[in-house]
């Protein structure tokens, strides 16, 4: 079993270097294009939802340190 995830592993690694490495800029100009999608998308996310997403994280910690005490 691990064999097999590791030729998965590898598998996907090969096939990542070929989409990057493709000399066919149309699908680096894509990936490019997606890559900036996420990223935009992820900072509006945390700057609408900072607070949120602040009072989740402290509340968690106050657990956490709440059972190790």
């Amino acid at each position: 079993m691990l064999k097999s995830m590791k030729n998965k592993i590898q598998l996907a690694a090969m096939k990542a270097h070929q989409a990057l490495t493709n000399p066919s800029g149309d699908q680096m100009t894509g990936w490019l294009i997606v890559v900036l999608i996420v990223v935009v998308v992820g900072a509006i996310f945390m700057v609408l939802y900072q607070d949120s997403i602040s009072l989740i994280w402290n509340k968690i910690v106050s657990k956490i340190t709440g059972l190790i005490r």
